[in-house]
């Protein structure tokens, strides 16, 4: 395969997050998170696993260096735990904490890896939602804060920052249906939660550019298809899309909220929404992290209640965890951001992956040929997406290493390296090979 379009330093990365990798959740003054609360709660996450050792990172970070360093990648994508840092999310700093990461940071740039931390990827101290979580406009400034500690540590070492991760997930899955942590059923009475994370990117934006730093979020994106071209169906898949992009695109590019009248919301959002708050939120980013894995197909609802509904799309082959595979849906998201937002800013594929039923063989290999083409179909797209105008300046797979997939425990695995998480063994599959191969020769 020839990537003819990419430009020449173009980020070669994998993505992880805190609590799928890191176990080490009661160690060296880490405070507990809403998922630590989360899983500890009977019937929430499959076969009761949780993220207590996950691929024990904390204590097997130099070997998983090691491996990013066998891989040629070029960017690492972590995040990092904010009770690790500040066990209650607010006040005292933790050292060892900090140390943790100094020493991560340290490992990555000695192997020539660029270090892009994500500053929240869910894992919220418990302690604020104690108080409210993300319900409470309080945790966006305690966000903040905690965004200038990190800043003040890493940042003469460290450019690129993410503040986010798929906050439209964070809400919806956490928030509004209960299925993440922290475990809330509140449905559309979540939508507060939407404003009040994007102020704390603005806010965490503000700290970040004070020092001199880039600043970006990841949102999770999909392409919108309507089921068909009825007219209900048309304004169905305009309110989901409303939902579920504009909602956290449009603020951050636009400085407005989309029209979300089909929810029965206004513009403030509950009343959340105050004086002052758009334009901190829409600040300029230097990058915008976009992390794909699917088109959503949408119908006009059956009953009352939401006014869309999710259709199946047929006819493209599935990936273990039954989500469709359709790389041109990658360039289609693309184009259509570039199209929607003229000032759109650099984007980075900043999660983009399949998950498999992998097995090692009696050889001791792991013959994931369905990811290797799931991979290179989708870096194919994103070369046609830059033919077409867009300025795409880095790929993070997700993800380095299999590990805790929130509520499906450990079933799904989606990492270029197996693990199994009863000897935490790694296995390098054939996708890290193949990836390994591609990073070497596109960067000649």
């Amino acid at each position: 395969m020839t990537l003819d379009h990419l430009p020449a330093d173009f980020i070669w990365g994998a993505s992880t997050a805190s609590y799928q990798i890191e176990g080490a959740t009661k160690e060296d003054g880490r405070g507990p998170s809403v998922w630590d609360t989360f899983t500890a709660r009977p019937g929430t996450v499959r076969d009761g696993h949780t993220g207590d050792v996950a691929c024990d990172h904390y204590h097997r970070y130099e070997e998983d260096l090691a491996l990013m360093a066998e891989a040629g990648l070029t960017g690492y994508r972590f995040s990092i735990a904010w009770p690790r840092i500040q066990p209650t999310g607010e006040g005292e700093v933790n050292p060892q904490g900090l140390d943790f990461y100094d020493r991560l940071v340290d490992g990555l740039l000695a192997r020539g890896v660029e270090p892009v931390p994500t500053l929240f990827h869910w894992d919220l101290p418990q302690g604020l939602e104690d108080g409210g979580g993300w319900l409470n406009r309080d945790t966006a400034h305690r966000f903040a804060e905690y965004a200038a500690i990190m800043a003040d540590k890493l940042g003469d070492r460290v450019q690129k920052w993410i503040t986010l991760n798929e906050p439209f997930i964070h809400m919806v899955w956490g928030y509004g249906l209960g299925i993440h942590a922290p475990g809330r059923t509140l449905f559309l009475d979540c939508l507060p939660v939407a404003h009040h994370q994007l102020l704390g990117h603005g806010l965490a934006l503000r700290e970040l550019r004070a020092r001199g730093l880039q600043a970006m979020i990841a949102n999770n994106c999909t392409p919108v298809w309507a089921a068909s071209d009825a007219p209900a169906d048309r304004a169905a898949a305009q309110a989901y899309d409303n939902l579920h992009n504009r909602l956290f695109n449009d603020p951050i590019l636009t400085g407005a909220y989309p029209d979300l009248s089909a929810f029965g919301a206004d513009a403030t959002l509950g009343g959340s929404v105050q004086d002052g708050d758009l334009e901190l939120i829409s600040a300029p980013l230097d990058a915008l992290g976009i992390n794909y894995y699917n088109p959503t197909r949408i119908q006009a609802p059956a009953s009352e209640g939401l006014p869309f509904e999710e259709a199946p799309i047929e006819g493209y082959r599935r990936t273990a965890f039954d989500w469709p595979v359709v790389p041109d849906g990658l360039r289609e998201l693309l184009v259509g951001l570039k199209e929607r937002y003229p000032a759109l800013p650099p984007v980075y594929i900043t999660e983009n992956g399949c998950s498999v039923e992998d097995v090692i063989t009696a050889d001791g290999t792991v013959p994931d040929l369905d990811r290797i083409d799931y991979l290179d179909t989708h870096l194919q797209a994103v070369d046609a997406a830059v033919a077409q105008g867009v300025d795409v300046r880095g790929y993070f797979t997700w993800t380095l290493m299999d590990n805790f997939e929130w509520a499906e425990g450990f079933h799904q695995r989606f990492g270029l390296v197996y693990v199994d998480h009863d000897t935490q063994v790694r296995t390098p599959k054939a996708s890290f090979a193949w990836y390994r191969d591609l990073i070497r020769a596109q960067r000649g």
